[in-house]
């Protein structure tokens, strides 16, 4: 995508073709101005369309271009943080709120893909959390009886149960969750655009916003190139991917960019694919410097973990992924890679998104910690209640805060990048 080989790998090769999206030309009025069209903002379009509202989706690139395309494509249900832990950081009201809103995030994945016939390669089978040694197989234990207490149908696998459903027993055991599952997410994000432009919405790639201006009753919106909208309203949704300069540019300044990179063999054969995964979940483990696993619907693998592809780690992680994935699987040595891709995630300080109230009737969700594609996909539908006035603010599953930036972001930002390359150039995790 814009001509770098390394920015979307195989989702670009195998994802359906995106509809047109011209850039903005001359002035419209609509009601909402929704900027980023990733899953959040293709999302709130959607959902706004649906409900009758004009929308124009304002992407400075292309549709899927920032995380939205690149992740992995795990349909997770709730956050890194353990389902305990919410209430103590958000409060009993908001805690709740977010645990039921996102444990049920990859069912409204499912059934937009469902409803709007995506061609997305969506699989509910579920995801599995591998655990690494006592330490790792401890961790899970106490997130599954956490997850269990809400009702959730999570179950800790042995470590034999394991070995048999992901092909190695390299683990101590895992927790497999059965709300989750796996997509194409370029695809996905693809789907949710052709679904938003079906509704009513407009679409608009290489449509950078430059500037901003309240005119009290509606924002007026400048677009490089000399395109101009009028909006009731504003959705922001450009996350880890804000452009500097632009308005409400200062969202990136809370948000620590982590590498994360991916690897995808050529298909398997039909032996391999009945032995890796044979039921078709996606996997990651324990530690710090995670790995994740997972198939896609031509029998690759795709093998991730962080880290940059780009000098000097680019032959690092290369040469470590070829190490780590026949350490798991050594009937996969004559098993070449035939894609490599990698992008940024949003982290924040307390690993939890964040909701901002940036102006007037300027809203917004970021910061999703490597766990989008359900969290926008709802945070998109919750961004549309409110504009419509369905729900106001303090009904949302996060409180308004304000924007406080991260301190020492760059110096964080080269350590992630720095110590992924050290840990995968000593190979110290396996």
């Amino acid at each position: 995508m814009q001509g770098d080989r390394l920015s979307h790998g195989l989702w670009e090769a195998t994802a359906p073709p995106a509809p047109a999206a011209p850039p903005l030309r001359g002035r419209v009025e609509v009601d909402v101005a929704v900027i980023g069209a990733g899953y959040t903002g293709l999302s709130a379009a959607l959902h706004l369309a649906e409900a009758g509202r004009s929308v124009a989706v304002l992407e400075a690139a292309e549709v899927g271009f920032g995380a939205s395309g690149r992740n992995v494509g795990l349909v997770n249900a709730g956050m890194w943080v353990l389902p305990d832990v919410l209430p103590q950081r958000l409060g009993d009201v908001h805690g709740a709120r977010l645990l039921r809103l996102l444990g049920d995030a990859p069912a409204l994945v499912f059934e937009l893909v469902a409803r709007h016939g995506m061609a997305c390669e969506a699989s509910r089978q579920g995801t599995l959390h591998c655990a690494v040694g006592a330490p790792g197989l401890a961790g899970l234990r106490q997130r599954a009886a956490q997850w269990q207490r809400l009702g959730a149908p999570v179950e800790l696998l042995s470590r034999d149960e394991t070995a048999a459903r992901v092909g190695t027993g390299a683990y101590a055991g895992a927790l497999l969750d059965r709300r989750a599952g796996t997509i194409q997410p370029l695809a996905y994000a693809r789907g949710l655009a052709h679904a938003a432009l079906a509704a009513g919405a407009a679409l608009h790639d290489g449509s950078p916003v430059t500037g901003a201006e309240d005119l009290g009753g509606a924002w007026r919106l400048a677009i490089e190139g000399g395109g101009q909208v009028d909006a009731r309203a504003v959705v922001v949704a450009t996350n880890t991917y804000t452009r500097p300069g632009g308005p409400w540019s200062s969202l990136a300044a809370e948000l620590v960019r982590m590498p994360y990179f991916n690897l995808a063999t050529r298909p398997l054969p039909a032996d391999l694919r009945r032995a890796i995964l044979p039921g078709g979940e996606g996997a990651w483990d324990t530690r710090t410097v995670l790995s994740s696993l997972r198939p896609d619907a031509a029998g690759r693998l795709v093998f991730g973990s962080i880290g940059a592809l780009r000098p000097p780690g680019h032959g690092i992680h290369l040469r470590w992924g070829r190490r780590a994935l026949l350490r798991l699987f050594p009937a996969l040595e004559d098993v070449a890679f035939e894609h490599e891709w990698y992008g940024w995630i949003g982290t924040t300080a307390d690993a939890l998104p964040r909701f901002h109230a940036l102006a007037r009737d300027v809203v917004s969700f970021s910061g999703y910690n490597g766990r989008g594609i359900g969290t926008g996909t709802v945070f998109g539908r919750e961004l549309a209640r409110l504009v419509l006035g369905e729900i106001g603010a303090a009904d949302l599953a996060l409180p308004e805060r304000t924007i406080v930036p991260a301190p020492f972001r760059a110096v964080r930002e080269a350590f992630y990048e720095a110590g992924a390359q050290l840990a995968h150039g000593v190979d110290a995790r396996w």
